[in-house]
């Protein structure tokens, strides 16, 4: 009897719910912009995308400039028999010169123009790297939330197996129970732990993704994840896509090597004609007074122009086909993104709506279903009205209802990162009616 009076008193202590009472002092949680924006300001991609997108603009800004002008100075038809007599033929003299390279008018802005739309493609091709980055490290962000609810409800749930391994044990032991009661609780703690140590496992690699991203030591500590609302993004798929074509930067990326494609076009047309080479001279003499003729030697000028003859066609039928090729390549990858970008949208917009649908349901039905559940149960197996069995299911149920709750919202953060990366900009930010879930 006095067992039974033990057991009766034990196990409503045991199903008692577990009150958190720990002494540890509590980190501060990390933020989400504090991340993205170190990340952005650190990472060494980033940082490499950016200097060579300001080389690409150095580039440009050089593309227009003349080339140097040349100067010559010339010691010009002294005698061998003399050399450095200058007062002997009247045709010996010293020259000065200078010359200057000029491009066929409309070529010099044409250059600036390929070599401008080639520095902007690299410029927005660093801001969609800015926008990848971002998402990456939503993604580790969110993954650590789900992570660190599932580690708590992991924990939870070992002391409750233990309580019950314990009530098993104490059952069994008073001729109330089986012993394969005991078998189950054991063989269920130990699955919860295995789960445990792999959640562990996974919050480290998290937290080392998260520092790779952010360009830190691997060790450094990582703050829990707050808690967050699921915002809801009002606008329409075609209000969407119509905001991607206008902020998505690979976007612009591509339009810019098109409008590179078309400056090219147009230079290729303008190496039919050619260049010139203005020059001026300036020759200075002396008198010459011989026998057979007598020369004031009076200072000359004299003025040139030279210029290349452009028959070399099959050369520039070539350029004009790479600027061709060029441009069409940049078309098709333009009109593949803008597919891509459709499709993401859509199917970020199904996944949203379907893992809004689950969070509600969970909260609303599942969970509360689960719980009551669960507490028929306890109360039940408490008169021997149900078996241990019954009992495990019930816990184990809600169990692995939190944990997809957990999950679902998490990947309803990340496909949002992934709509975000998609359009070019926050969807919830963006301009219409924005709700709060």
């Amino acid at each position: 009897m006095k067992r039974v009076y033990l057991l009766a008193v034990v196990i409503p202590f045991l199903l008692l719910p577990h009150c958190e009472m720990s002494a540890e002092i509590r980190v501060q949680p990390e933020n989400l912009e504090s991340l993205v924006a170190a990340a952005v300001a650190n990472n060494p991609e980033v940082k490499a995308s950016h200097s060579r997108w300001k080389m690409f603009a150095s580039k440009a800004r050089q593309a227009s400039a003349l080339e140097d002008p040349m100067v010559m100075f010339k010691l010009q038809n002294m005698l061998a028999r003399q050399p450095g007599v200058f007062n002997k033929d009247p045709q010996s003299a010293r020259v000065v010169g200078i010359s200057q390279q000029l491009p066929f008018f409309g070529k010099r802005v044409l250059r600036k123009d390929v070599a401008r739309h080639e520095a902007d493609s690299w410029q927005w091709a660093l801001e969609e790297r800015k926008l990848e980055l971002t998402r990456m490290v939503k993604e580790s962000y969110y993954r650590l939330w789900a992570t660190e609810k599932e580690l708590l409800i992991v924990d939870k749930n070992l002391k409750l197996l233990t309580d019950l391994l314990t009530i098993a044990e104490l059952k069994y032991s008073i001729g109330q129970g089986v012993q394969q009661d005991i078998f189950k609780a054991g063989l269920e703690k130990s699955k919860m732990v295995d789960m445990q140590i792999t959640l562990q496992q996974q919050r480290k690699s998290l937290e080392a993704n998260l520092n790779y991203l952010l360009c830190r030591p691997g060790n450094t500590p990582v703050g829990p994840v707050a808690d967050f609302a699921l915002p809801v993004v009002s606008l329409s798929s075609e209000q969407l896509n119509a905001i991607a074509i206008e902020q998505r930067p690979q976007v612009k990326s591509l339009a810019s090597l098109i409008h590179k494609g078309d400056a090219s076009y147009r230079l290729v047309q303008k190496e039919r004609y050619p260049d010139f080479n203005l020059s001026l001279e300036y020759m200075f003499r002396q008198p010459v007074s011989t026998d057979m003729v007598t020369d004031p030697g009076d200072n000359m000028v004299s003025l040139g122009v030279t210029f290349n003859l452009p028959v070399q066609q099959k050369k520039r039928q070539e350029m004009q086909a790479e600027s061709s090729f060029e441009r069409s390549m940049a078309i098709d990858e333009l009109n593949a993104l803008k597919n891509n970008i459709s499709y993401s949208i859509n199917e970020g917009l199904t996944q949203l709506e379907r893992r809004r649908k689950l969070v509600d349901l969970y909260k609303e039905g599942t969970l509360p279903q689960a719980e009551q559940s669960l507490e028929s149960a306890l109360i039940s197996y408490r008169v021997n009205k149900v078996d241990f069995l019954t009992l495990l299911d019930s816990r184990m149920s809600l169990f692995n209802y939190e944990r997809e709750l957990y999950e679902s919202q998490a990947e309803y953060m990340m496909t949002l990162a992934q709509l975000e990366a998609a359009i070019g900009t926050d969807p919830v930010a963006a301009p219409g009616h924005i709700q709060q879930h």
